[in-house]
């Protein structure tokens, strides 16, 4: 495989990855929120296919970008940043696969309701809501967690890219702002998806510059052997 083509499979994973995590989230027709409320599984039943396809949408966008992280760390096998770069990213991997697990949960629950609730009473609705809270305060910690690591391996991962001089100053600067960020919301305040959603955001956009970046400038670590 080329140099060239390592660059746009990469580069192309962090750009379809930010494509389609950023495009399910926005245009997903009922959003759920943190808990289940009755009110949601009419609005899913009505739009079902349209429903579960998006938020499939969604989460193989988060998988992609684990694809595209542990792609960006393969570059720095001959650079001493390695240390930082393939910790960031496995740490990276971690938080979206248990983010990924978490939204799973809401679109297994979600189209679950929605067929299972049809027809039913509001009094049905109300009890299938209240047996879901406790595996959903369980979750809601996955969800944390996984903003959580995926802020600290950005911190790191970028800490890494800073002193191998692989990416652009301004690119590795944004990508450990945006790691404090995550980790001080989320750590820091109660859940709030309105506060969160600027931090997650701006994840999106970085994840589709670098992915411009990469496809069009590569990637160079400073004291790797030139190949």
């Amino acid at each position: 495989m080329s140099r060239t083509a390592q660059f746009r499979f990469t580069g192309g994973a962090f750009l379809a990855a930010a494509l389609m995590w950023w495009l399910g989230s926005m245009l997903l027709p009922v959003k759920i929120g943190t808990y289940f409320e009755a009110e949601v599984f009419a609005p899913i039943h009505e739009q079902f296919r349209l429903w579960i396809w998006i938020y499939r949408v969604q989460i193989f966008g988060m998988i992609t970008a684990l694809i595209a992280f542990i792609a960006l760390a393969s570059f720095a096998s001959e650079s001493a940043a390695k240390v930082m770069i393939w910790p960031g990213a496995a740490v990276i991997a971690a938080g979206l696969i248990v983010g990924a697990l978490g939204e799973a949960f809401y679109y297994h629950h979600g189209a679950w309701g929605a067929k299972e609730l049809a027809g039913k009473s509001p009094e049905e609705m109300k009890a299938f809501v209240q047996a879901l809270k406790v595996d959903t305060e369980y979750v809601t910690c996955l969800v944390r967690f996984g903003r959580v690591f995926s802020g600290l391996g950005l911190v790191v991962l970028a800490w890494g890219l800073w002193l191998g001089g692989a990416l652009p100053r301004v690119l590795v600067g944004a990508a450990a702002l945006i790691g404090f960020a995550a980790m001080a919301l989320t750590m820091g305040l109660p859940d709030n998806d309105a506060v969160y959603m600027p931090v997650y955001h701006a994840f999106m956009l970085w994840l589709a510059v670098t992915g411009v970046v990469i496809v069009r400038g590569g990637i160079k670590f400073a004291d790797a052997a030139s190949r």
